[in-house]
């Protein structure tokens, strides 16, 4: 058996935690070298590190070090285990920690860290060689080109289930073969409703995805349908198909992950159960399958599937992303950077839930460079800008 030699940013996370379960539950199938997460889910991450016993485990909070030291001694107390029966990681904190830990040698590294914070870890994932399976989209939609041209062919592997769905349907033609893409959405929380009616909407409300769990970010993103303007950003970058030839539709029911057209009026459709252990175990053993990672549909039984155009109206958001696509640069970044803060504002009451969709129109039409943008450090500087241009708006609402 091949056993692939593992890294996963982001372990305490929930797409981490899932690609922990997968490993668990395929023995002899991956081997985990590290870890890495922030820092703040100490406990997660003491039973992870006693568990999977990796070589190496990363940091970025550095004064979170010694509470995990106590907090893996307490787990092994717990076990009944001693000290000296369990070997000890060497331990990389600090704000490089995350990046030291992508250059490790290993099969693949998945980068499943949340937010902008997870592009020096693309980078340097990149750059040393390792395969990546990504599942921190805003890595790639912020670096845009600067990622894509660091990448040798199939050395990003996306983790996403969209992406991950296209990836697989692809197979199934030549490049050239390729009509089109389509992106399926579930619509989210508040699929069905008018921009009115989400006037007062709660956080609660927002988190309460109908298919899936996930982070608050992500959850809030599939609210707004930021998710799925970034996810339009991400397929042409990954795959190179023009913005004229990416659709998204509405699909409740989240079995179609995604779909591609071929030119001879074909369509092939990547189903399973809304399961992310699937898209998971794909990206960490790609192009391999592995047996028996979620049930599969059962098609013996009954099933009504719809697919609905995406509403104008509540699909501002990939509008928007998709227009910012399209001008390339800095402008994906702008975007992501102006919903990042507008996210995080909401959840702590200072945006209304229809604030972000105003927020992160002003400042993508104020933010966006005319210049060309060839470093990252271009691109840095104007994220920053339009996170405080972000802040400012935001402000000046509250007085």
């Amino acid at each position: 058996m091949d056993t692939r030699q593992i890294v996963i940013l982001g372990s305490t996370g929930s797409v981490g935690q899932q690609a922990l379960a997968v490993v668990r539950e395929h023995p002899g199938e991956f081997r985990i070298l590290g870890i890495g997460a922030g820092g703040g889910q100490i406990d997660i991450l003491a039973k992870q590190i006693v568990e999977f016993q990796p070589e190496v485990v990363a940091i970025a909070k550095e004064e979170s070090l010694p509470e995990i030291h106590a907090a893996v001694r307490d787990v092994l107390a717990a076990q009944g285990l001693r000290t000296g029966e369990f070997s000890s990681p060497q331990y990389l904190s600090g704000n490089q920690a995350i990046e030291e830990l992508a250059k490790m040698s290993c099969d693949v590294v998945l980068n499943s860290i949340t937010g902008a914070v997870g592009l020096k870890a693309t980078l340097a994932t990149l750059r040393s060689g390792n395969l990546l399976a990504l599942a921190n989209k805003e890595s790639l939609i912020i670096g845009g080109e600067l990622v894509t041209r660091e990448a040798r062919p199939g050395q990003i592997i996306p983790v996403d289930s969209e992406h991950s769905a296209l990836a697989q349907a692809l197979r199934g033609g030549k490049e050239s073969e390729v009509k089109r893409l389509i992106i399926t959405a579930t619509g989210g929380p508040f699929r069905g409703m008018r921009r009115a009616e989400l006037k007062n909407v709660t956080i609660v409300q927002a988190l309460a995805h109908p298919k899936w769990s996930m982070g608050p970010v992500i959850s809030i993103n599939s609210a707004t349908m930021v998710n799925k303007g970034l996810e339009v950003i991400e397929a042409h970058l990954l795959f190179g198909i023009p913005y004229a030839n990416i659709e998204v539709v509405v699909h409740p029911e989240a079995f179609i992950h995604s779909m591609v057209e071929f030119i001879d009026g074909s369509t092939i459709a990547q189903v399973s159960p809304p399961d992310m252990r699937l898209p998971i175990a794909l990206g960490l053993k790609w192009p391999e399958r592995i047996p028996h990672v979620v049930p599969g549909v059962d098609w013996l039984s009954s099933h009504s599937w719809s697919l609905q155009p995406l509403d104008k109206e509540m699909g501002s958001m990939v509008s928007l992303a998709r227009h910012v696509g399209e001008l390339g640069g800095a402008a994906p970044a702008i975007y992501n950077a102006a919903n990042e803060v507008c996210v995080e504002a909401f959840v702590s009451g200072r945006l209304p839930f229809l604030g972000i969709f105003d927020v992160v129109e002003q400042v993508v039409q104020k933010s966006t460079p005319t210049v060309n943008i060839l470093t990252l450090e271009d691109v840095l500087e104007f994220e920053a800008l339009a996170r405080v241009s972000a802040n400012e708006l935001i402000n000046s609402r509250l007085r």
